[in-house]
């Protein structure tokens, strides 16, 4: 199961940035820097804010620029699902 997901994270990767308005658990901790808690703080967040850019996930506790800067071209905020 962890490959299938490994797999998917990378053809993701390949073909498209993570979408922090609506990305996956899963999405979000492929991304450099971000393990479980981060990924559960973003999807947290969401659930109360949307993501106008990439530069308001550093309104998550635990997310700085140096983390962002680090993702940036992995990186968008698609439409809220609000």
């Amino acid at each position: 199961m962890k490959i299938l997901a490994i797999l998917v994270l990378g053809l993701s990767f390949l073909f498209g940035a993570v979408d922090i308005n609506n990305a996956s658990k899963d999405e979000l901790m492929g991304l450099n820097g971000v393990g479980s808690k981060k990924a559960d703080a973003i999807i947290a967040y969401r659930k109360g804010n949307c993501f106008k850019d990439i530069q308001s996930l550093g309104h998550v506790k635990g997310i700085g620029p140096k983390l962002i800067e680090k993702n940036k071209k992995n990186l968008l905020a698609g439409k809220c699902k609000k």
